[in-house]
């Protein structure tokens, strides 16, 4: 989780989110600083109540309870009053067990950042990581004894102010925050071109903010990638937090010759095409993989995973062929999902042989009373829900560590 401290903190917050593909945050924190000495602090406050004071500076100081108890008094309600603004458009996540990464513009004399340190581990951050543009040298090494990491770009000697060092240093507002928090939490989506031997494929990809993983849908026979069973299971995959790739794997003229829905070594190929093309979008390339197939885009799903592409973590089939994958069942090392309609006896008999050749971690999930095409009030509700476990548990096992992406960016470190 990457969290901003307000307000100039936050627009670096937010392109190191984007950057990173993380959910972006605030962190609201008030410093409770000496009543003699206002910079000197003597403790924290954050959101949901939370305190922090350092007991060794209180004793040292002489700080009474009551001087402590009015300073906290007066700095919960200005922290109240910006609470109202920014949190109208984004609840605080919770950071329990999370890494927290901790941004501001700059860092003069370490104070605030110390504090949000604080707050970040006493709302249960597993480890806290401070990063900032610009900071003197003294200051990083003091900020390397509270949190885990420090990352500051600049750290130059003199340091005189944090605004010397940028070309523009406009007033950032509540409004401004607002809108990149209201901006962070919008879904990207964009038109997918992929240049095949006979022709052009086209495709709609949705990626919601901070992603964790990405399902490509391949529709079957007399279907596209406008099918509304498919573009209303995808809604919900994304509703999880999931990004979706709904593409037709065959051009406009192959669709219309009904031998060619059935030709699984072309579906396999073109499959293949599309999951090798999201490893190469800046959105999706971090992100594992999972495949939705239906009916023939099914067998095409399993012959894809077959040859070992660890970005495929997962498969689901709704109503599908997998016994058209063939010898390639038995290759297939991906948890994969059958669902099949309780009254689509003909393909639930397909699928129990399909699965008995299944060497991965499989199931057999049968709807009652669906048909082939989970028409009926409520079956395709169930396809859902079952989707998302699946793809969630698979995707959240694949080892997809925010920790590990974030590594691999080009920044210094104090």
């Amino acid at each position: 989780m990457v969290l901003g401290l307000p307000r100039g903190g936050v627009p670096v917050a937010a392109e190191v989110a984007r950057a990173l593909q993380v959910p972006l945050d605030v962190i609201v924190v008030r410093k409770l600083g000496v009543p003699a000495q206002p910079e000197y602090a003597m403790g924290a406050i954050g959101e949901d109540g939370v305190t922090v004071v350092s007991n060794d500076v209180i004793e040292l100081v002489r700080v009474s309870a009551r001087d402590l108890e009015r300073v906290e008094r007066e700095q919960r309600e200005l922290l109240d009053s910006r609470l109202m603004a920014l949190r109208s458009v984004r609840p605080r996540e919770p950071l329990i067990g999370r890494t927290a990464l901790l941004v501001d513009d700059g860092i003069a004399t370490g104070s605030t950042m110390r504090a949000a340190v604080r707050v970040a581990r006493a709302h249960g951050a597993a480890r806290v990581i401070v990063a900032a543009p610009v900071a003197p040298p003294d200051v990083v090494s003091m900020l390397l004894r509270d949190a885990d990491d420090v990352v500051v770009l600049e750290q130059p000697e003199p340091f005189w102010a944090v605004g010397n060092w940028y070309e523009h240093f406009d007033p950032v507002s509540d409004d401004d925050v607002v809108a990149l928090l209201t901006h962070a939490m919008l879904p990207m989506s964009c038109d997918v071109t992929l240049v095949v031997d006979g022709g052009h494929l086209h495709g709609d990809l949705v990626v919601p903010p901070a992603a964790r993983g990405v399902v490509v849908f391949a529709h079957g026979s007399g279907s596209s990638r406008h099918s509304p069973r498919n573009r209303w299971v995808a809604e919900r995959l994304q509703t999880a937090g999931m990004a979706t790739l709904l593409i037709d794997l065959l051009t406009e003229d192959e669709a219309g010759l009904r031998s060619n829905v059935f030709d699984i070594d072309v579906l396999t190929a073109r499959l293949r095409t599309a999951v090798a093309h999201l490893g190469a979008l800046p959105e999706t390339h971090h992100l594992p993989v999972g495949l939705f197939g239906a009916s023939t885009g099914a067998a095409a799903a399993l012959c894809a995973a077959a040859d070992t592409d660890h970005r495929v973590v997962a498969i689901v089939s709704r109503g599908g062929r997998p016994d058209l994958a063939g010898p390639a069942l038995g290759r297939v090392m991906v948890p994969t999902l059958l669902i099949v309609g309780g009254d689509d006896e003909v393909v639930i008999g397909l699928n129990e042989e399909a699965a008995a050749q299944l060497p991965c971690v499989h199931r057999l999930a049968i709807v009652p009373g669906a048909s082939h095409l989970f028409e009926e009030p409520g079956t395709l509700e169930q396809v859902a829900d079952l989707a998302v476990t699946w793809f969630a548990k698979y995707f959240d096992e694949s080892g997809n560590d925010i920790e590990a992406v974030a590594s691999t960016g080009p920044v210094g470190r104090g």
